[in-house]
């Protein structure tokens, strides 16, 4: 196993290097630029369009705006935010919190192109159902000669959307918020016990198809993000006197690398800070890889600019907001440097230490509930890849591959599975950002149209 886990890593470091970063985010301020900062200047339309302004129930799609949203948000809002942002934080120290921010901030115009691109070339599976997606824009909007980048995509995908990570962090949250301090030993027969139930679960829903997913996710994703906000903001006021003092320390650190503690890269530590904000980043909001363009190109709209410019509020919404909320818990109550924990076990300390008694437990059932909406999430994806290179008649095979890897997920350690769904989300992300780039020209020449014909009602 650690031979295996060596491998990875490795595979992890060399697939995440200069290329990658220029692809992702040099690629999206080339995106945010050339868009002359499109999202950010219609940010309030698109709170109109998710408010459902716009919606008409007659267009092509099978689910809601704020659906797709929602789906989109059930696999990126969750471990990446709470789990995700603690393993940034125990490597790379503060610092690493202002890449991330970078990251979302770039990611929102990548957001904004992929997802556009996912409604404006949908194309249709061989049961003749719109379908979107980085394979069906790649082949749709490309054309059949790029047919091998979009196979490409979704080979990488069919691994990608595992859940293993997810699965992983919240078996590690429930042996040790709730089973160890109840005097339970945690062992391979603990994980695999909670593998199990969660397996049971997710099959429960997923076998239900997109219709029971998204409506699932609508339900759960945005009243665990209220819980989680009221949870953290009682923790910040608890140690308000630290806030501004950390605050200024993610900018500061953000240059100094001070507090980094992994292995140097591009030549020293500052560059190997830029790569783990970004590489949590994107596991956080999953910008440019090109799983929410799944779910979003299954939205009941036949504008694309709109979906675009839902798609867009995901990474302001789990980087910028559910990031910062998480990273500011961990510093202001000082667990980073007092402790050698990391991934989901740090937040929960954070917890236990302002919130004696209760704030574990409050933090487990955000945790349950994000982590398991993402299982759904995921599985999606999953369908939507091995359907496009086998056949939708195929594609319920992927259903059980899925519900048999949350085992392997529950029993395996973490570094094992962030390193390995960090490998595959760098090889989805190079055939999304690449395709994206080249048809920008003609998602910028639909959003001229689009806010054209805006303005003049």
């Amino acid at each position: 196993m650690d031979v295996l886990n060596h491998w990875i890593a490795e595979a992890a470091s060399f697939v995440w290097g200069l290329p990658l970063l220029f692809l992702l985010i040099g690629g999206g301020l080339c995106l945010l630029v050339y868009s002359r900062f499109l999202p950010f200047k219609y940010f309030g339309h698109a709170i109109q369009v998710l408010r459902g302004k716009y919606d008409n129930p007659d267009d092509p799609g099978e689910i809601s705006h704020f659906q797709a949203l929602m789906t989109a948000l059930s696999s990126t809002v969750g471990m990446g935010n709470i789990a995700g942002v603690a393993v940034a934080i125990a490597v790379g120290g503060p610092g690493a919190v202002f890449w991330m921010w970078v990251s979302a901030l770039v990611g929102m115009s990548t957001k904004f192109f992929t997802c556009t691109l996912a409604v404006l070339f949908r194309g249709k599976d061989d049961s003749g159902t719109l379908q979107g997606g980085p394979m069906y824009f790649i082949t749709e909007g490309l054309g059949k000669a790029w047919k091998p980048l979009a196979v490409f995509f979704s080979i990488a995908g069919l691994v990608g959307a595992l859940p293993v990570f997810n699965v992983n962090q919240l078996t590690q949250a429930v042996n040790d918020i709730l089973l160890v301090p109840n005097g339970i030993e945690k062992g391979f027969t603990t994980d695999l016990s909670i593998g199990i139930l969660l397996a049971v679960i997710t099959g429960i829903v997923i076998l239900g198809g997109l219709n029971r997913i998204s409506k699932t996710a609508s339900k759960m994703v945005p009243a665990m993000v209220v819980l989680y906000f009221i949870a953290v903001l009682a923790i910040l006021i608890l140690n308000a006197a630290e806030v501004p003092r950390y605050l200024q320390l993610i900018f500061t650190d953000a240059f100094a690398a001070n507090n980094y503690t992994g292995d140097p890269m591009f030549g020293g530590m500052l560059g190997a800070l830029i790569v783990l904000g970004i590489r949590r980043g994107a596991f956080s909001n999953e910008a440019g890889i090109g799983t929410a363009p799944m779910a979003h190109g299954a939205a009941k709209t036949e504008e694309p600019i709109r979906e675009g410019l839902v798609a867009m509020l995901g990474p302001f919404i789990d980087t910028v907001i559910v990031c910062t909320l998480t990273a500011l818990c961990i510093l202001v109550t000082g667990v980073w440097q007092t402790t050698e924990a990391s991934g989901v076990t740090l937040t929960a300390k954070a917890f236990s230490d302002s919130i004696p008694g209760y704030g574990p437990y409050v933090l487990l059932v955000c945790i349950a509930v994000f982590s398991i909406s993402s299982l759904f999430s995921y599985s999606y994806y999953g369908t939507k890849c091995l359907a496009f290179l086998f056949g939708t008649r195929h594609k319920h095979w992927y259903n059980y591959v899925y519900i048999a890897s949350i085992l392997i997920g529950a029993t395996t350690s973490l570094d094992l599975m962030i390193n390995l769904i960090d490998t595959f989300f760098a090889l989805m992300a190079i055939p999304t950002m690449m395709a994206t780039l080249i048809l920008a020209p003609k998602v910028m020449q639909r959003a001229r149209q689009y806010f054209t014909s805006l303005n003049k009602i």
